[in-house]
């Protein structure tokens, strides 16, 4: 009896610690998503909100080519930040975990870029990538290669925000995969290396399936983060050339906050989240299959 009092009233101390968090959850996260689903479904601006069905739904998919092209360069940009960062990011870790002064500097140099304001980032990259005064082109002049376009080239803008993503978040997929990395049991790169296992033999068999666990978090936290690019947008092309580089979450503004049509960006927000949902559930899926057959 005193042991079912005791756990109780442990159970109402973690409730009571939990509070405060349930609280900013239900204020801050929970309801913002429930309103902009329900708003979905209305024609919601400043000055009115009526309800319109699937109006909004049907409109996103059949009439709104930016919208559409939003997808593609979202996507695009997904896939061509989120393979590097991860390959670029692991290796990097492995050069960087040693003990020694040199590597401690180095490890901060990665993370600089990581911990500066994107916004700073951003302005910064578009000086680099100016095609008349910028650094990038005065170094192919140096070398006898013609000067590029960049920024105003639909064809190399959304590249040239991948290119600074990778920089900007190298770091940030480092040191998770370096806290990984020394989380990997010496006792079985020890044994495996006294079995005559080389350094590849012993990174592809022990090392990198302990570090599926990061990988999956990693995918789905850049898939996040990539949906939701935002401020390199809005400060280096403003979605151009010609809606080049323009992104779900660029267009989502401007429906929002220049056009006001608030009804119509929450269905464009709620798309956000269902792809984002779907992406996740099937990373944990695959997940769960690969460690299920290697017994992990």
């Amino acid at each position: 009896m005193r042991r079912k009092t005791f756990d109780r009233r442990e159970a109402r101390e973690a409730y009571l610690l939990l509070l405060p968090f349930g609280i900013f959850f239900a204020l801050f996260v929970l309801y913002p998503i429930v309103r902009s689903i329900l708003d979905s479904f209305t024609d919601y601006s400043l000055s009115s909100r009526a309800f319109t069905g699937l109006r909004n739904y049907v409109r996103l998919f059949t009439n709104d080519k930016a919208f559409l092209l939003s997808i593609r360069n979202t996507l695009l940009y997904a896939a061509g930040s989120i393979v590097p960062l991860m390959l670029l990011g692991l290796t990097a870790a492995l050069l960087v975990n040693r003990k020694s002064a040199g590597m401690y500097l180095a490890r901060a140099a990665l993370m600089t870029p990581y911990v500066t304001s994107l916004v700073a980032v951003s302005l910064v990259w578009l000086f680099l990538y100016d095609p008349t005064s910028g650094a990038f082109n005065k170094v192919l002049a140096i070398l006898g290669l013609p000067r590029q376009q960049f920024l105003y080239d639909r064809t190399q803008a959304l590249w040239c925000l991948v290119v600074m993503n990778v920089w900007k978040n190298l770091g940030y997929v480092m040191i998770l995969y370096l806290a990984a990395l020394q989380s990997v049991p010496q006792a079985l790169l020890e044994a495996a290396q006294l079995d005559g296992a080389g350094y590849f033999a012993r990174l592809r068999r022990i090392t990198l399936p302990h570090l599926r666990p990061i990988s999956y978090l990693l995918f789905t936290t850049l898939t996040v983060e990539c949906f939701k690019t935002f401020e390199p947008v809005r400060v280096m092309t403003s979605g151009g050339p010609v809606n080049a580089t323009t992104t779900i979450t660029y267009q989502i503004y401007l429906r929002a906050f220049s056009e006001f049509k608030l009804g119509y960006a929450s269905a464009m927000s709620v798309v956000v989240l269902l792809i984002v949902l779907a992406v996740t559930l099937l990373n944990l899926k695959l997940g769960h299959q690969l460690d299920g057959e290697d017994g992990v």
